[in-house]
C-alpha cells in the first residue's frame, strides 16, 4: 500500500453571491417598490478523520481544492442558492497546519471527527435591505464577501501506545513478528526494515494495544542521516518507547554505547520524546551462552545506570516475548485510568503531546532550512550537493499495517 504521512495543499473557500438590485414590477401595481434578493452562501471546506483512510497520497496528486461560489440573488425576493461543501476526507492521527503562520488548526484523533479549515463568504445583501420611509426605491446592493483561502500542511502521524527503539539489526521487525501478525521484512543485515510497521498485539480477550516498529536510527539521525529523521515524528502519539538492543552485535561493539547513541539522538531530536517511559530490551539473548547470559545482561545495566524496566528476550525464539506485551498492556491500561480519573492528568498528557509535536515540527523545519541553504551555496559555487534528494515536503515512503 502505498503511504504518504505529509502533503502541503491549497484550499480556497467559494466567495458570497452578489445582492441583487431589482424592483417590482406588476400590472396594477404602479409603486412596487424593491425587491433584490441576497446572494447564497460560498461553499466551505472541511477536512474530516474517515478510519477507512491510512494514508495522505490523494493529496500529493491532487493539492488544489476549490469550492464553489454562491449563486447571486434574484428578483421577486429571491435568495441566491447556497455553495455546496468540499469534506477532505484524511486518516485518523493528521494534524492540520496553517502553512503561513505554523499554527495548528486541528489535530484529528477520533474517528468522523470534522474541522472547517476555509469558511465560505456570506452571501451580499439586495436592495430589498436598504428600503427605508426616507429612501423607497433603493439603488444600493453589496457583493458577496471572499472566501477562505489557505495553504495547509497535512501530518500524519501512527497512532500506536507503543514505539520500538534500536540500532539498525536490533531485531524490532522479528520482535513485532513475535507479538503480533505483522510480517515486516527480515534480513541478517542493516537497515532491512525502511519504513514503518504496525502490528496489533493481542494479549487476552478484548485486550490489545498497536506497536509501532520505527526503521533502525543511527547515531546523527536527528540532524537527517539514514532514515530516522522521517520517522522519528511518529513516535510523537507513543505512550512507551520499547528500547531494543542487541546484546551480542554482529560487529562487536559495545551494547552500552548503542543504547546511549540513540538516547542522545531522542534528546537531541526532541527533550519531550527523550522523557517518555523507555524500557530496555536485551535482545537476541538466544546468542549467548546461557551460563554467561546473567554476567553479560547485569554488566550493560550495570554500566548503563537503569533504573526503569528491563527485559531480556529472543525475537527469533520468542522467549519472553508474551510477557513483555503482558507488562505493556498493564501499564498502558493503568495510565488510560489515571487519566479518566484525574483530568489535570489528562490534560497534562495532552500538553505533553501537543509540545512533543511542536518539537519535532521544528527540529524538521530547521533541518530543511539548513539543507536549503547549502543546496543554494553549493549551487552558486558550482558543485553538486551529496545527498540531495531529502525535503521537508517531498518524500514517499511505503506502509504495511497487518491486524
Amino acid at each position: 500500500m502505498r503511504f504518504v504521512d505529509e502533503a502541503v495543499i491549497k484550499v480556497e473557500a467559494g466567495s458570497g453571491g452578489n445582492g441583487c438590485m431589482s424592483f417590482r414590477r406588476e400590472k396594477f401595481v404602479p409603486f412596487g417598490g424593491p425587491d433584490g434578493g441576497d446572494g447564497g452562501r460560498g461553499g466551505s471546506i472541511f477536512v474530516e478523520a474517515d478510519p477507512n483512510a491510512n494514508t495522505l497520497v490523494d493529496f500529493r496528486y491532487t493539492r488544489q481544492f476549490r469550492a464553489q461560489r454562491g449563486q447571486n440573488g434574484m428578483g421577486a425576493n429571491c435568495t441566491g442558492r447556497s455553495a455546496d461543501d468540499i469534506v477532505l476526507r484524511v486518516p485518523v492521527g493528521t494534524t492540520i497546519i496553517d502553512e503561513s503562520t505554523d499554527e495548528v488548526l486541528g489535530d484529528l484523533v477520533e474517528p468522523w471527527q470534522r474541522i472547517m479549515v476555509a469558511k465560505g463568504g456570506d452571501g451580499g445583501q439586495g436592495n430589498i435591505n436598504f428600503k427605508s420611509s426616507t429612501n423607497r426605491s433603493p439603488r444600493k446592493t453589496t457583493s458577496g464577501f471572499a472566501g477562505e483561502a489557505r495553504q495547509l500542511r497535512l501530518e500524519l502521524k501512527v497512532l500506536a501506545d507503543v514505539g520500538l527503539l534500536g540500532l539498525p539489526n536490533a531485531g524490532k521487525s522479528t520482535f513485532i513478528r513475535a507479538v503480533s501478525a505483522a510480517k515486516p521484512k527480515v534480513a541478517d543485515y542493516p537497515f532491512t526494515t525502511l519504513v514503518p510497521n504496525l502490528g496489533v498485539v493481542d494479549v487476552d480477550r478484548h485486550r490489545s494495544f498497536v506497536m509501532a516498529d520505527i526503521p533502525g536510527l543511527i547515531p546523527g539521525a536527528s540532524e537527517g542521516a539514514g532514515l530516522g529523521i522521517r520517522f522519528l515524528k511518529h513516535l510523537a502519539r507513543t505512550r512507551f518507547l520499547l528500547h531494543l538492543v542487541d546484546v551480542a552485535p554482529y560487529d562487536n561493539s559495545d551494547p552500552v554505547e548503542n543504547v546511549q547513541a540513540i538516547a542522545s539522538e531522542l534528546e537531541k531530536f526532541s527533550p519531550t520524546l527523550a522523557s517518555l517511559p523507555r524500557w530496555l530490551v536485551l535482545n537476541k539473548i538466544d546468542l549467548v551462552p546461557a551460563d554467561m547470559a546473567d554476567e553479560i545482561c547485569e554488566d550493560i545495566v550495570k554500566r548503563l545506570g537503569w533504573t526503569g524496566p528491563v527485559f531480556r528476550t529472543s525475537g527469533l525464539t520468542g522467549e519472553n516475548a508474551k510477557s513483555v506485551c503482558y507488562k505493556l498492556m498493564d501499564a498502558i491500561e493503568e495510565q488510560r485510568e489515571l487519566e479518566a480519573e484525574d483530568p489535570e492528568l489528562a490534560e497534562k498528557e495532552v500538553a505533553k503531546r501537543r509540545r512533543l509535536e511542536e518539537e519535532g515540527r521544528e527540529k524538521i523545519r530547521q533541518l530543511a532550512e539548513k539543507r536549503k541553504a547549502a543546496r543554494r551555496a553549493a549551487q552558486e559555487a558550482g558543485e553538486a550537493l551529496e545527498d540531495d534528494d531529502w525535503d521537508e515536503d517531498d518524500y514517499e515512503v511505503e506502509f504495511e499495517y497487518r491486524p
